[in-house]
C-alpha cells in the first residue's frame, strides 16, 4: 500500500514551489509587515475547566473524498466561533482537501480567535507564507519530517510569532515532538500512512505529554461521546472537522461537544 503521507507531502511541496514562482520569498517577506500581529494560541487553548474545541474548515479528505462544498469558509468559521470554538483550523492543501490559502485569509478576516494553517508543511517557505496570510499557528507533522527539519521549522514559526501544533502518532514521535520544544502536542488517532483509525491511541499516550504542554486529541470524533471519551483520557483540546462540516447546525453541534466534555 502506498504511503499516503509521503504522497501528500510531495504534492504540497510541488504546489509550494509553483506558488513561489508567482510569489517569491521577497514578496512573502514584504507581506509579513502588512499582517496584524498573531494571536497567542496558547492563551486560547490553555487547559481549563472545560474542553477546548479546535474546529476545522475542511471540504474533503483522502479517506472520505468530498464532504462539504463550503462556498463561504469565513461564514462557517463565524458559526464555529459563535458555537464556542477556541481556535479555527483551515485546511489549505488543495489536491486532496480542496483548500487554499485564500480560505485561511478569509477566515482570519472574520474571526477573533486564532487560526491554524493545517497543511503538509516541510519547507520554510510554507511557514513564512502561512504567517503572511494571517496564520496564528501552523501544523507540523512529526512523521513527515526529519528531526532537524522539525526543530528548524518549529523555531522559524516561533520566530515569526506563531505557535505550532506538533502532531504525533506514536510514543517515538511524541518524544521527538517534546525534544523539538513543542508546547502544543497533538495525538492523531488517524495513521496518516494508511489512514486507519485508533480512537484509544490518545489515551495510551497522554501521560507521556509533560505538564504544561497543551494536549490535543485529533480525529475519530463523530459525536459528543467521542469528545467525552477524549476529555476523560486527559485531552485539553479536541480537534473536530468532519462532524462539523457535515452537520446542519455547526454552532449548536459545537456547543454540544463542549458540554459533552464536562462528562469526561
Amino acid at each position: 500500500m502506498p504511503n499516503v503521507l509521503e504522497t501528500l507531502v510531495a504534492g504540497a511541496l510541488e504546489d509550494a514551489a509553483a506558488r513561489r514562482i508567482d510569489r517569491p520569498y521577497s514578496d512573502v517577506e514584504r507581506d509579513l509587515d502588512r499582517v496584524a500581529s498573531p494571536l497567542d494560541a496558547l492563551e486560547f487553548l490553555a487547559p481549563g475547566d472545560r474542553v477546548k474545541i479546535l474546529a476545522e474548515v475542511k471540504r474533503a479528505s483522502p479517506s472520505r473524498g468530498s464532504m462539504a462544498t463550503i462556498a463561504d469558509p469565513a461564514a462557517l468559521a463565524g458559526e464555529y466561533e459563535r458555537g464556542g470554538a477556541s481556535t479555527i483550523s483551515v485546511l489549505t492543501e488543495g489536491r486532496k482537501f480542496l483548500g487554499t490559502l485564500a480560505d485561511l485569509e478569509a477566515v482570519k478576516a472574520r474571526v477573533g480567535v486564532p487560526v491554524l494553517r493545517k497543511d503538509f508543511i516541510a519547507d520554510p517557505y510554507q511557514v513564512i507564507e502561512a504567517r503572511a496570510s494571517g496564520a496564528d499557528l501552523v501544523l507540523l507533522i512529526v512523521a513527515a519530517l526529519e528531526q532537524q527539519q522539525l526543530v528548524e521549522l518549529h523555531t522559524l514559526a516561533e520566530e515569526l510569532g506563531m505557535r505550532v501544533l506538533v502532531e504525533a502518532h506514536s510514543a517515538d514521535e511524541l518524544a521527538r515532538g517534546i525534544d523539538a520544544g513543542a508546547r502544543i502536542l497533538g495525538v492523531n488517532a488517524r495513521d496518516l500512512t494508511d489512514f486507519s483509525l485508533d480512537r484509544d491511541l490518545f489515551g495510551s499516550l497522554a501521560d507521556r505529554i509533560p505538564a504544561g504542554v497543551v494536549r490535543v486529541a485529533e480525529s475519530a470524533v463523530a459525536g459528543p461521546d467521542d469528545v467525552a471519551h477524549y476529555r476523560a483520557a486527559g485531552a485539553d483540546v479536541v480537534l473536530v472537522g468532519e462532524a462539523l462540516v457535515t452537520g446542519e447546525d455547526p454552532a449548536a453541534t459545537l456547543a454540544s461537544f463542549i458540554a459533552a466534555g464536562d462528562r469526561g
